[in-house]
């Protein structure tokens, strides 16, 4: 009986047990199975939640009306007036060698300096490969109006070397620096001289349609100016007087710049000629500057 009641209770041990491993396998798949679904379904969701409406694509207009309208044509491509650019350091490293061979841009203005302290980072580099591969070279500074000006102005001609330049010096305003016009026009006007006294001939200023209208009318009419102005129509100032040259893209396109890049031109008439920097003249005024020396020592 000994032996049958444990046998007994093998018998029911092992069936309790297959029936435990049985549920048991059961209920893990059962959840494996639930447990996938709801990954599937919270990828479904998380899909779902990631869609994006795509902004459908709208051709030019005039590539459907114009047979000869090719949106790759330039402005310097289309007109005969000379072209340029101009960069600083948001240009990062410029491949010289691919704008000389391939770029219709026949100058090329630097920004070298800003207020008192500030050099361009690529200035040395860009001006030094610029010159090697067969470009006119100008070289401007970003004028800060209320930084002492004799610091500015040393900041300037120390990085501006007139032997180093084929085009007249650049001055960018674009800022009062919170100055009332009439101080802001004060503190240019004295750097303009200044720079004028220091490289013998008046620099170009560079600024925009807007900014002259409202602070510069009047007040420099003797210089010649590059304006800034991003529409398809020559800018005309208030005052109707003369512009030299039209910045008129901050987002042009040059095969070895990476990004976009400012694009100039001249206006009417103009051309390269009225903004060439003249060494003759500085030297004169140099070796002028020696004699009234040399006599006034004697």
């Amino acid at each position: 009986m000994r032996k049958l009641y444990i046998l007994l209770t093998l018998c029911m041990l092992l069936f309790g047990a297959s029936e435990g491993f049985a549920q048991r396998s059961k209920y893990n798949k059962n959840h494996s199975k639930h447990r996938t679904q709801r990954v599937v379904s919270k990828h479904k969701k998380s899909k779902k939640s990631k869609k994006r409406t795509v902004a459908a694509f709208r051709p030019d207009p005039r590539l459907l009306t114009d047979p000869y309208y090719d949106p790759f044509l330039q402005c310097e491509d289309t007109c005969s007036h000379v072209h340029g650019i101009d960069l600083s350091h948001y240009q990062g490293e410029v491949f010289w060698e691919t704008v000389g061979e391939n770029t219709k841009m026949a100058y090329v203005y630097l920004k070298a300096t800003e207020g008192g302290d500030h050099i361009d980072a690529q200035y040395e580099r860009n001006i030094e490969l610029a010159h090697r591969h067969g470009l006119k070279v100008g070289s401007y500074h970003f004028f800060r109006p209320k930084t002492p000006l004799v610091t500015q102005l040393q900041n300037f001609i120390t990085q501006c070397r007139p032997g180093e330049q084929d085009l007249i010096p650049m001055i960018d305003v674009e800022t009062t620096g919170g100055l009332p016009t009439d101080e802001f026009c004060d503190s240019l006007l004295t750097f303009l001289d200044m720079v004028e006294q220091a490289y013998h001939q008046q620099p170009l200023i560079y600024t925009f349609r807007n900014f002259y209208n409202r602070h510069l009318i009047g007040m420099i009419d003797n210089y010649k100016l590059m304006i800034a102005m991003y529409t398809d129509e020559e800018p005309v100032l208030a005052d109707g007087r003369d512009i030299t040259m039209w910045q008129y893209t901050s987002h042009g396109r040059i095969i070895g710049i990476r990004g976009s890049v400012d694009k100039s031109r001249f206006m009417g008439d103009h051309g390269l000629r009225e903004i060439k920097f003249n060494h003759v003249r500085r030297l004169e005024k140099q070796v002028s500057f020696f004699n009234v020396r040399k006599g006034v020592g004697k």
